[in-house]
């Protein structure tokens, strides 16, 4: 009877794990998005606690899609996850898809699968206007902060390294302590996406405070979604395609991030990537 009972659990558990998202959803009437609370204009929470930002959009059009595809009603969730748990939390099932400034890489494409790409953004460098930092170069003997578990502190250390660029370096938890740290005065800089920082100068009266203009990576972002899940792959790719080709994304965009200067490569991204639906 215990050997009966175990493989009744082992089989009802892997039956579990091998369901795709769609018939999950589909069985429980559930859906779960995953966001940053700190990662505004793309992933934040508001003051009155709704989840808000450029890439939730995207998620919410994606819920719609689902809500189409299984037929039945479904309850949308939103769960907060910090930026060094983000993964875990799509790879372990908390959530169905992950909705922030994710940079695609070769390594957390072990960890999850990504969508098609959503923004192209990248790191920057808030520090005061009397210290400025403009370059790499700037660092030296400086006390840096940045966000922990994120390809920005990977471009940090292995920048500095490379020049030889010897500089104190702090991670935070999210990007509210850093530039918590930066405005208590116990950091000279703090490194993270260039949009999140201006979001930041744009939102709180931090006077004394620029935001480099210049770029000091390039990143790609998409969604996060789980491995080995082709339909449910193929509903996310197909609704931002849709957005693409269609030109709601300029809407979603403005309504999000403002009126943005013309900017050829993510003018580009989009049009490669609005497939035909045939």
């Amino acid at each position: 009877m215990r050997t009966f009972l175990l493989i009744a659990v082992l089989v009802t558990a892997a039956t579990q794990a091998a369901a795709t998202t769609l018939e999950r959803v589909k069985k429980t009437g559930q859906f779960t998005i995953a966001y940053r609370a700190d990662a505004k204009p793309y992933s934040y929470q508001t003051d009155d606690g709704q989840p808000a930002g450029y890439i939730v959009e995207l998620c919410r059009e994606v819920a719609d899609a689902v809500r189409k595809a299984v037929g039945v009603p479904v309850k949308v969730s939103y769960i907060i996850v910090p930026g060094d748990q983000r993964f875990a939390a799509v790879r372990e099932g908390h959530a169905d898809i992950l909705c922030d400034p994710s940079t695609v890489t070769l390594e957390r494409r072990k960890l999850v699968d990504f969508s098609m790409p959503t923004f192209l953004d990248g790191a920057s460098v808030m520090s005061r206007e009397t210290t400025p930092v403009n370059r790499f170069e700037d660092l030296r003997g400086k006390r840096v902060g940045v966000l922990k578990g994120t390809t920005t502190e990977r471009v940090l250390r292995t920048s500095l390294a490379a020049l030889g660029i010897k500089a104190e370096i702090t991670t935070v938890r999210d990007h509210r302590e850093g530039v918590g740290l930066l405005t208590s005065d116990k950091i000279d800089a703090y490194f993270g996406d260039r949009a999140i920082l201006a979001a930041f100068l744009g939102q709180e009266p931090l006077p004394g405070f620029q935001v480099a203009q210049q770029y000091f990576s390039i990143e790609t972002y998409a969604l996060a979604i789980p491995h080995d899940d082709s339909a449910f792959r193929l509903l996310v790719d197909g609704t931002l395609a849709r957005l693409y080709r269609t030109g709601k994304i300029r809407t979603l965009l403005t309504k999000t991030l403002g009126r943005l200067k013309k900017d050829q490569l993510l003018d580009a991204l989009f049009v490669i990537h609005a497939l035909p639906e045939k």
